[in-house]
């Protein structure tokens, strides 16, 4: 990997090879960020790069990631997800304009399978036959299934409020689900203990530093759907904080290779029972843990093991965070599918709701562009969608029953 010139410690500052299986920084046990050679890289990958290039998948920006040329592949068809305009949610907005990214268009159904394929391209280079994690649960679906993809075994620990659906996709997968009684931080303990004990590869995207970067090609994919001209803000869900961190990080990589030449700013969105990373940017103090107590299972993190990444995303970018309540969500997720035809879980919309408040307490301009990312698919938690939208007509099997239950704008 000619291309990437080492890891480094976000911590101590210390340079470490980057190896396969490196994880933490050798010094300090910090968090470790891949470093490229720009130079190196701007002498291939440019605007025309692209032009004929007939990968449609994350991989078409291999150049940009840590992973050998002949490293084994997930077949799974992992990125490339559509952005939509929404015409009709802009306007009950009141914004000019709205984009989303459809990132529940993945094939587990989330945008956490970028991280996956990355990871366990990563993990074949190690040559690891199992691969294990903690997860809310997309995290734990996407490893499951591109592990099951490249004939790889799965252990994953997940929280006991972990949502049905998304085990039974962990389970279908053929994985080892392990329903720990407890938070989402003692789940990560238990998996981080054993992955020392059981010699696992560590798939823990808030710990390996290969993830954020299979989450980093959903912003260079951003750009290039978009004709290289960035929107003005981009607005992400956050849990642990990986994905906005990730996210930002793809922008920096086409900023500093000559692909685009702005950076947008970025609004991270959390829930009000789950917002360590929230509050501490506001404060401007260290981070408090809390407890988790959201419907939003997939960003309900009370003790975030990297919110130092999304601080300095959101930061960097000149942008901002917002807080929203269940209800908000609950809000959102009925809007942007009756008004988008997008159906995203809770995480995947809450983005949607912070943009809304956002926009009501004049953070984002009206005029200025914007793109939601919608994270993950409303089928894996199709409960809080009943929650959201309530029960279907009920009738007896003739027209006059059906005439008195329907709506009046379909009647005529």
């Amino acid at each position: 990997m000619r291309h990437v010139k080492h890891l480094i410690c976000l911590h101590c500052g210390r340079q470490q090879q980057a190896l396969p299986s490196t994880c933490t920084c050798a010094a300090c046990a910090g968090i470790l960020e891949v470093v490229y050679d720009y130079d190196r890289v701007a002498e291939k990958v440019n605007r025309e790069y692209f032009r004929d290039l007939r990968e449609y998948s994350l991989w078409r920006y291999l150049p940009l990631l840590p992973v050998e040329p002949h490293t084994p592949r997930t077949p799974l068809r992992v990125g490339f997800t559509p952005i939509y305009e929404a015409p009709a949610l802009a306007g009950i907005l009141g914004l000019d304009t709205l984009l989303i990214k459809d990132e529940g268009q993945n094939p587990t159904g989330s945008l956490k399978d970028r991280a996956a394929a990355v990871g366990m391209a990563k993990a074949m280079e190690a040559g690891e036959n199992a691969v294990a994690c903690a997860s809310t649960g997309n995290a734990a679906s996407a490893l499951a299934g591109n592990a099951a993809a490249l004939g790889r075994r799965a252990c994953i620990f997940v929280p006991q409020r972990a949502p049905r659906g998304k085990i039974a996709q962990l389970l279908v997968f053929g994985a080892t689900v392990v329903s720990v009684q407890g938070s989402y931080l003692e789940a990560i303990e238990l998996s981080r203990q054993a992955i020392k004990e059981y010699g696992w590869y560590n798939h823990n995207a808030a710990i390996n530093p290969y993830l954020v970067e299979g989450k980093k090609t959903v912003s260079l994919e951003i750009c290039e759907q978009l004709d290289w001209q960035v929107p003005d803000w981009v607005v992400f869900a956050v849990g642990d904080g990986c994905t906005i961190a990730g996210a930002w990080k793809g922008f920096v990589d086409a900023y500093s290779i000559g692909l685009i030449d702005r950076l947008p700013k970025m609004l991270g969105v959390q829930a009000a029972g789950s917002c360590p990373i929230s509050n501490a940017f506001h404060s401007g103090e260290a981070l408090l843990p809390m407890e988790e107590r959201t419907l939003a299972d997939s960003i309900a993190v009370g003790a975030p093991l990297n919110p130092d990444k999304a601080l300095r995303a959101v930061r960097d970018s000149g942008g901002t965070m917002a807080t929203v309540s269940d209800e908000e969500i609950l809000q959102a997720m009925s809007l942007l599918g009756r008004k988008a035809g997008v159906f995203g879980e809770p995480a995947g919309v809450a983005g949607l709701a912070g943009l809304r408040q956002a926009l009501d307490q004049g953070r984002i301009g009206r005029q200025e562009r914007v793109l939601l990312c919608v994270t993950g698919n409303g089928l894996k938690d199709v409960y809080s969608a009943g929650q959201a939208v309530g029960e279907p007509l009920s009738v007896k099997p003739n027209l006059r029953d059906l005439a008195a239950a329907l709506p009046k704008e379909l009647l005529g």
